[in-house]
């Protein structure tokens, strides 16, 4: 029996996401309800230019959204695609979890079998 997953991976969303310091961006804006790229490279330890180009990642992925604000862009967290990335990784979970109580079983039956 495979244990299949309900909804397919995104692995750009999860690339994504797999970033240390995109964790931290989505983090503070969150916290924060949004940010610009220079309100968030003040709170983090690369340049502006930096966290303008991880911005573009996550946007790309859509797990955040941009609105002109002046000479930048304000930008916030996509709550649909946020859940829609912690329903992957509950997913993604659940079957890793169903695979380890198998292995469990699979090596607690050759324990008892070598026991014997």
């Amino acid at each position: 029996m495979t244990s299949t997953l309900v909804e397919p991976v995104d692995d750009d969303l999860w690339s994504a996401i797999g970033d240390p310091t995109r964790r931290r961006m989505l983090d503070l804006l969150l916290a924060e309800g949004g940010g610009t790229a220079t309100s968030l490279s003040r709170q983090m330890p690369v340049t502006r230019q930096a966290v303008a180009k991880h911005l573009g990642v996550l946007d790309r992925v859509g797990l955040v959204r941009g609105d002109p604000a002046g000479r930048e862009r304000r930008y916030r967290v996509d709550d649909a695609q946020l859940a829609r990335a912690v329903a992957q990784l509950a997913s993604v979970g659940s079957a890793w979890d169903a695979r380890l109580r198998r292995i469990k079983r699979i090596a607690e039956e050759i324990q008892r079998t070598q026991s014997e």
